[in-house]
Parts: structure tokens; C-alpha cells; sequence
């Protein structure tokens, strides 16, 4: 007789395949962007955000109960989600989790209920949700598997085939429900990459994938034995578990993750049903068993000395100093909070020096080609001191991530402005008041930003038609808000239609940033080009360092 339920083993199983198929397939995806840019990232995003929830699985071992593998797979890809097809894929595990996560065996009929609220969550979590996206495949199949379930289907093989089967067809409707696509001659590549995790999970409920390993895996002691003794940072590995004795869920666990990592690298937090391995490289290993000491008592404690190599296990009189200094010595009085902080997303030397200029904390080198995950946003979080924090995502691609960060941030309040380019950044920090409330900057600032236009002048990796132009693979390309502005062999004349295509009777202001592969001479150039087209505009130059971006022009 088939087996007609899914236990906690099999299901990581299935989980792992799903994630070692998106990577295998990420670069395929990254080439389903719309835009023929330098920096298709979706796959990579993705890729990413599940390897984060897939390390943790790996780290459970035979140690394994629904509980703490819907624990792992949740929390790790709501901290590792990057990008917007990434923090979606996480809402879907977390929705997917929430239904499982106290059932010992998974039958049809939960997997239908899983799916179903793994929409829901996701649909949630995005303010204007488009059809023809990951979401129109994650809600095909959520119907496939509800029909099957309402139609008495209770072998899961049969289930499971269908479910992808279906999600394949929705995939290639994808281009008739968001036009763009179909003209680019592409099917969505955040549904191609979901449709590749259900694949994996198939094909590991069938037994057509028995390799489970990840390409990365390696013990913790195998790399601190590869690595050279010299120059070695955190100089003690340490180790310890924590029997809990307090409510551990993801946002306090997201507080402790982020404070170990202030105080180290390198850090591993595995929770199962009761208890917490806790792994890291610090210099200050009593912080880090002080900080453990407030969710439970400590067992298994050990201490590795890389500088000098010899392993042994931490004394007795170690932890007791360690609750000792928790429970006897003072506070250190710490500069007190100011109100207001502020964390910039930023890709370029000269664009982080002009966010460090108007006054930003906090600077997360990223952007279009490096979207900075939930994890890194809530990280500099920690490193900011003050009440409430402005975030600026500086891009669309990662303005869900800051959301999420601001969700699960529990001892700052986060405010995110929907910044969805760098100009619109600056404008937003230039126009902060320090004298007035969050609420009346974060208004006073998503208004200033709404009168800002972009452009961004960069090359096509291949030939498409899209926006009703015709591009050929080397061309340079302007683009805007809302899509392709100007393409042509000629840059300049490229760049000239682009500022063009922004510029109207109101507009005041013309600000050029040039980027890592343009030099100081030819941006002058063009500046003084621009005087003479546009006498009643002023006209910016800054050195913003910018990779794949020649330029990035903002008109306001």
C-alpha cells in the first residue's frame, strides 16, 4: 500500500530537494527579467532567501519533529528573504508552516489547508498585489490542491504530480495576464523559480531525488580547520545549548541572532521544540552565554580557542561567572538614545558618501545587484542608537524586505519610506525635520519623493522588444520609472532622450550621478550639454560610483 502521509523526515527531505532545484536552475531565472539589464536578480534572490531556511534544516540532523522543521523553515527564510520574489517565497512558507506545524503526519487534506493559507500570507504581505506573477502560480496550485482535497484524492504521489502539473500551466498563462512579459517573450521568473521548489519536493516524495546534501555543507569544525590560524578575528568558537524556559519565537530570536552578531560571526541558531544550539566566533564568549542565560539555563557548553587550536569543554566556573556577572554587576551606562535614526540603502562610494552627508546612520552597501536581506536590514537595526528608525530601500526590489524588518523589529520602531530609487532617497533625507514627529516626516517625505523622476542609463544583455522598442543585445538603454525611456547604440544620445522623456514645465532641478565607469570629464560634458538644452533648470553633477548604472539622473 502507498504511503498516504508525509512525517517530519520525509517532508526536510522534500524541502531540500525543493531548494537545491532553484539554485540549481537561479541562473536560468535571473535571465527571465523583463528588463534585458546587467542585474537580473530574481533567481539569486530566491536562491538565497531558501538556502537561509534550508541551513537550518540541515542543522536540526535526526533531531527532528514537525514542530522544529516548520520552525526553521519559516524563521530562516523570513531572515535570509531578499528581494521581492524572495520575501514572497518566505510569507509562503510561513503561511504554508503556521497549518502544519502540530500535525505529526501531512495528508492531502492539510496539504490543501497549508496551501491555502500560504496564498493568504503571501497576498498579505504586498500592498498591490499583480496577477501573472509568483503569486497567480502560488494560487493555482493552492486551488489545484484544494479541488483534489474536496474530491476525496488521498494518494499523495498522484497529489503531488498534479499540483506541479497545474503550476506548470499557470506558469505559461503567465504572459497573457502581465503583458510586459509576453511582449519580452518571457513567463515570470519568480513563478518559474516556485514552480522549481515544487518540482524538487515531488521528485523527493517519489524517490527521484535520494541526494539531500547541500553543495555547501561542511561542518562548523571542518571550516575552522581549513582556516588559517593567523589573523584570525573572534578568537573562540563557542558553543552551547539552551534549555528554554521562556517563549522563543521568531522575533525573539531574530533580537538574540542580531545581538550575537554584534558581538561576533559566524552565527548559528538552531531551535528546536525546547531548546536552542547556539553556535559563534567572539572574543567576549561570557556575553554570549550571559545573553543565552536569558531565555533558559545552559547545558553543553564548549569553548574553542582557535588562536591556539585546543578544544576543551568551559568549566563550571565559567558559567556560574557568566549568570554571576548577569546577576551582580551593573549595567554600563550607555549614551542615551537619540529619537531619530536613519539607515540608507546604498550602491556606489560617492552615493554612500552623500547619504553619510545628510546625516544617514547607518549604510547598507547593496541595491539593485545585491538586494540586502531582512536579516542584514534588521542587523544594522542593532548598530543604530535611537528610539525610531527612518529606513530608505533606495529600490522596489527591496522595500518588502524592509517591511518585514520593520514587523519583526521589536525594541526600535522602524518607519520605512517606500523609496524606490536613490534620488528619491536623498530627497527623502534632505526633507527630514528633526523638530517634528515620525509620522509627520514619514508624510512630508513620501510626498517629496513622489515629485522626483528617475532615469538610469545602462546596457542590454539581449535582444528583446519591450515597451514597444526594439533592443539589441550591447545597446544602451534609459530607463524610468515605468519603463524603458530611451535605447541606441550612442550613449550620450541615449542619455540626452532619456532626460528628455522627464523633463516638463515644471521641472527645476537636473541632478547627475555618474557612475564607476564613467570619468569626471565626460560627466562635466554632459552637464554643460544639459545647460544649454534646459537654461531654466539647474544642473547637478556628483560622483556616485555606481556599478552597471552609467548614470543615474534624477529631474524634480
Amino acid at each position: 500500500m502507498e504511503l498516504q502521509q508525509i512525517d517530519a523526515k520525509k517532508l526536510s527531505q522534500m524541502f531540500l530537494a525543493g531548494a537545491k532545484y532553484l539554485e540549481k536552475n537561479k541562473e536560468y531565472i535571473n535571465e527571465l527579467n523583463v528588463f534585458p539589464v546587467p542585474d537580473g536578480d530574481t533567481g539569486t534572490n530566491m536562491t538565497m532567501t531558501i538556502m537561509s531556511a534550508a541551513k537550518e534544516v540541515v542543522a536540526l540532523g535526526d533531531d527532528i519533529t514537525m514542530k522544529s522543521l516548520c520552525k526553521a523553515m519559516s524563521s530562516g527564510s523570513l531572515r535570509g528573504a531578499r528581494g521581492n520574489s524572495g520575501v514572497i517565497l518566505s510569507q509562503l512558507l510561513r503561511g504554508f508552516t503556521k497549518v502544519i506545524k502540530d500535525e505529526e503526519f501531512l495528508t492531502v487534506a492539510i496539504l490543501a489547508d497549508a496551501f491555502d493559507k500560504a496564498v493568504e500570507s503571501a497576498y498579505k504581505a504586498v500592498m498591490q498585489p499583480k496577477e501573472g506573477t509568483i503569486l497567480t502560480v502560488a494560487k493555482g496550485a493552492a486551488e489545484k490542491a484544494r479541488e483534489l482535497a474536496d474530491e476525496g484524492t488521498e494518494d499523495l504521489e498522484i497529489f503531488g504530480t498534479t499540483v506541479l502539473e497545474h503550476a506548470r500551466y499557470v506558469l505559461a498563462q503567465t504572459p497573457e495576464l502581465l503583458p510586459v512579459l509576453k511582449q519580452a517573450g518571457v513567463v515570470d521568473s519568480g513563478g518559474t523559480g516556485l514552480v522549481e521548489v515544487l518540482a524538487g519536493a515531488v521528485d523527493a516524495y517519489t524517490g527521484k531525488v535520494t541526494d539531500f546534501s547541500l553543495d555547501s555543507d561542511e561542518t562548523q569544525e571542518n571550516k575552522e580547520s581549513k582556516k588559517p590560524e593567523k589573523n584570525i578575528r573572534f578568537g573562540y568558537l563557542t558553543k552551547y545549548v539552551i534549555v528554554l524556559n521562556k517563549v522563543f519565537n521568531v522575533k525573539a530570536e531574530m533580537d538574540f541572532k542580531v545581538y550575537l552578531e554584534t558581538i561576533g560571526e559566524e552565527v548559528s541558531c538552531t531551535v528546536n521544540d525546547d531548546s536552542v544550539k547556539v553556535s559563534l566566533r567572539t572574543d567576549d564568549p561570557g556575553l554570549a552565554l550571559q545573553k543565552g542565560l536569558k531565555y533558559g539555563e545552559l547545558t553543553d557548553v564548549t569553548i574553542n580557542n582557535l588562536r591556539i587550536a585546543k578544544k576543551k569543554s568551559a568549566p563550571d566556573n565559567m558559567i556560574k561567572a557568566a549568570e554571576a556577572q548577569k546577576e551582580e554587576q551593573p549595567t554600563p551606562i550607555a549614551e542615551p538614545p537619540k529619537e531619530f535614526g536613519f539607515i540608507s540603502v546604498s550602491a556606489g562610494e560617492g552615493m554612500s558618501e552623500i547619504f553619510k552627508s545628510l546625516g544617514v546612520d547607518y549604510i547598507i552597501e547593496g541595491g539593485q545587484t545585491m538586494n540586502p536581506s531582512t536579516a542584514d536590514i534588521l542587523d544594522a537595526v542593532s548598530k543604530v542608537n535611537a528610539n525610531t528608525i527612518f529606513v530608505l530601500p533606495n529600490n522596489n526590489n527591496i522595500i518588502l524586505a524592509a517591511n518585514q524588518a520593520a514587523e519583526l523589529s521589536t525594541e526600535k520602531k522602524l518607519v520605512v519610506i517606500p523609496t524606490a530609487t536613490i534620488p528619491q532617497g536623498i530627497t527623502a533625507a534632505i526633507n527630514f525635520v528633526p523638530d517634528v514627529s515620525a509620522d509627520e516626516n514619514k508624510e512630508a517625505m513620501i510626498a517629496e519623493i513622489q515629485r522626483v523622476k528617475t532615469g538610469q542609463i545602462t546596457y542590454a544583455v539581449r535582444d528583446t522588444v519591450i515597451d514597444d522598442k526594439e533592443i539589441e543585445k550591447d545597446d544602451f538603454m534609459g530607463i524610468g520609472d515605468k519603463g524603458i525611456l530611451s535605447a541606441g547604440k550612442d550613449r550620450n544620445n541615449v542619455t540626452l532622450e532619456t532626460v528628455a522623456a522627464m523633463v516638463d514645465e515644471t521641472s527645476e532641478l537636473i541632478s547627475v550621478y555618474y557612475g564607476a565607469d564613467v570619468d569626471e570629464e565626460t560627466a562635466s560634458a554632459l552637464a554643460e550639454e544639459l545647460k544649454t538644452i534646459y537654461p531654466s533648470c539647474d544642473i547637478e553633477v556628483q560622483y556616485g560610483g555606481q556599478p552597471i548604472y552609467y548614470y543615474v539622473i534624477s529631474v524634480e
